[in-house]
C-alpha cells in the first residue's frame, strides 16, 4: 500500500509540472540577437519590478534592461504582454541527470562500497538525456546544484555538481563545486553508533587533510583506518581548507548546528547548512557568521528526533536574521519534480511570513550567491547570462506556469517525455483507427 501511494503521489506531481502551450513554436531553439519587450520584469530579484521593460539579449547575455530603451534594428521581438518576467530559477539540492526516480538502479547519485568519500565525484555518471531535465526546465528552472546521497565514509557523501539547463549534452556548469557531509540521522550507526563519532571523524578528516595526509599524536586512533583520511579523499578537502569551496552539512538539530557554527570559527571555512530544521533557534548567530542554509520549506512537522523543532515559518525567521536562505524540496522535489517544489517551496515561504520579493531572491540571485555563480547569473543586468522566463501569473503559485524559458540566451522547449505519451495516449485517440505507434 505505501508503494501504491508513493506512486499515486508521483503521478500527480507529474501532472502537476505539466505546463500550457507555449509561446509560438517558431521562437524555440532561437538565439543571437533578442528583446523581450513590455514585461513587468525583476530585473534585480529582491528590488521592486520594472513595468514596460525591455531586455536586449546578445550571444547569450543580457546587453541591457530597463524602461525606455530602445530595440536596436536586427533584434527579433518578444512581447512579454506586460507578463511578470524573473532570471531563471535554481534549486539548491537536487538529483537531477542522476537520478530518474528512487530505484537503486535508476540512481547513480551515491555509493555504499569502495573507496571513495569525499572524494566520490558523481560527474562521470551525468545523463544530459534524463527524462527529468524538460520536465523541470518547463517549471522555470535553469539552474541546479546537484548532490550526492552518501558514500562509503560516511559522515561524508562527496562533491557536488552545478548543472545548467540548457538543451544538449553539455549541461556541466562546475564539477566539485563542494564537499557534502551529513550530521545526525540515519547515519549515527554506519558512523560507529554516536553523532560524536561523525563530528570526530569529520573534523580528523579536515586536520589530517590540514597536515598533508598526516595523522599525529592528537588525532582519534580510530581515524587510521578510516577511509575518509586516504590521500584521494583528503585531496578532495583541500580547496575547502584553501577557501576555494565550500563544505555543504546537512544537519537539523541546534547542537549541530551549533557545532557547525564552531567549524567555521575553528577552521575558517565556508559553509553552507542543508536542512537546518532547528536553524530558527540560532538564526541571528549564522547571520553573523555568513553562514548560508538551503531550506526545505514543507518540513512542518518532525520526520526524526533531529527535526523535533521544525516549524514552517524558518525561513521567513531565517530571513528577517539577515541569513541567506535558498530552498529545496524534499522527495520528488529533487528529481522530476524539482522546478514545481522549488516554485511552491518558496510560495510556502511567504505564506508563512517571508516577503514575497525575498522569496523570489532565494531562488535567484540568492541561491546564485550560495553556490559561488553570481557574476554570471542571478539577475538580468547587462553582462549576466540570460536566464529568463516568461509567466502567465505569480510565478510562486502552483497554478501558474512559464509561457517562455530561456537558458544563456536560447528559447528551449517545453516540451518532454509526458507531454508525449500524453498526446499519444490520451483518451481521444483510444478509438483512433490508426496504430499507436503511427500516430504523429
Amino acid at each position: 500500500m505505501k508503494w501504491i501511494a508513493c506512486a499515486a503521489c508521483a503521478l500527480a506531481a507529474i501532472a502537476l509540472a505539466e505546463p500550457p502551450p507555449s509561446l509560438p513554436a517558431q521562437t524555440a531553439g532561437s538565439a543571437g540577437r533578442i528583446a523581450v519587450v513590455h514585461a513587468r520584469a525583476y530585473l534585480t530579484p529582491g528590488e521592486n519590478p520594472v513595468d514596460d521593460a525591455t531586455i536586449l539579449i546578445e550571444a547569450g547575455k543580457v546587453r541591457a534592461s530597463g524602461a525606455g530603451l530602445a530595440v536596436p534594428a536586427g533584434f527579433q521581438l518578444i512581447d512579454a504582454r506586460g507578463s511578470i518576467v524573473t532570471p531563471g530559477l535554481m534549486n539548491s539540492n537536487s538529483r537531477l541527470a542522476l537520478t530518474e526516480d528512487e530505484n537503486a538502479d535508476n540512481t547513480d547519485s551515491g555509493v555504499s562500497s569502495g573507496p571513495f568519500g569525499e572524494a566520490f565525484d558523481p560527474t562521470p555518471a551525468l545523463n544530459a538525456n534524463t527524462t527529468v531535465i524538460p520536465i523541470v526546465r518547463a517549471n522555470g528552472l535553469t539552474r541546479a546544484a546537484v548532490l550526492p546521497t552518501g558514500s562509503a565514509a560516511p559522515p561524508f557523501s562527496g562533491e557536488a555538481d552545478l548543472l545548467t539547463l540548457r538543451e544538449g549534452p553539455d549541461i556541466l556548469e562546475k564539477s566539485k563545486a563542494a564537499v557534502v557531509a551529513r550530521i545526525g540521522g540515519m547515519l549515527v550507526p554506519a558512523s560507529g553508533g554516536s553523532r560524536a563519532a561523525q563530528w570526530l571523524l569529520l573534523r580528523g578528516a579536515l586536520d589530517a587533510a590540514a597536515r598533508n595526509g598526516k595523522l599525529d599524536a592528537s588525532s582519534p586512533p580510530a581515524l587510521a583506518g578510516y577511509a575518509g583520511v586516504t590521500p584521494v579523499n583528503l585531496a578532495a578537502l583541500k580547496p575547502v581548507l584553501d577557501g576555494q569551496v565550500p563544505l555543504v552539512l546537512e544537519a537539523s538539530r541546534e547542537s549541530d548546528l551549533r557545532q557547525a557554527v564552531a567549524l567555521v570559527d575553528d577552521y575558517r571555512i565556508r559553509l553552507i547548512l542543508l536542512g537546518a530544521e532547528e536553524g530558527w533557534r540560532v538564526a541571528p548567530l549564522l547571520a553573523s557568521h555568513h553562514i548560508a542554509v538551503v531550506v526545505n520549506p514543507f518540513t512542518d512537522s518532525p520526520t526524526s528526533w533531529d527535526q523535533i523543532g521544525a516549524r514552517l515559518d524558518n525561513a521567513a525567521i531565517l530571513d528577517r536574521a539577515g541569513v541567506r536562505v535558498s530552498f529545496e524540496g524534499a522527495f520528488v522535489g529533487v528529481t522530476f519534480n524539482a522546478g514545481m517544489a522549488t516554485r511552491e517551496g518558496a510560495g510556502l515561504a511567504v505564506a508563512n511570513g517571508m516577503p514575497w520579493n525575498h522569496a523570489l531572491r532565494a531562488i535567484t540571485s540568492d541561491a546564485a550567491q550560495t553556490w559561488g555563480i553570481a557574476d554570471r547569473y542571478g539577475t538580468l543586468q547587462p553582462g549576466m547570462d540570460a536566464d529568463l522566463v516568461i509567466w502567465d501569473g505569480d510565478p510562486l503559485e502552483p497554478i501558474t506556469n512559464p509561457t517562455l524559458v530561456m537558458v544563456q540566451g536560447r528559447v528551449v522547449s517545453l516540451d518532454n517525455r509526458q507531454r508525449m505519451l500524453e498526446r499519444r495516449y490520451a483518451p481521444d485517440q483510444v478509438n483512433s483507427r490508426i496504430p499507436s505507434g503511427y500516430r504523429p
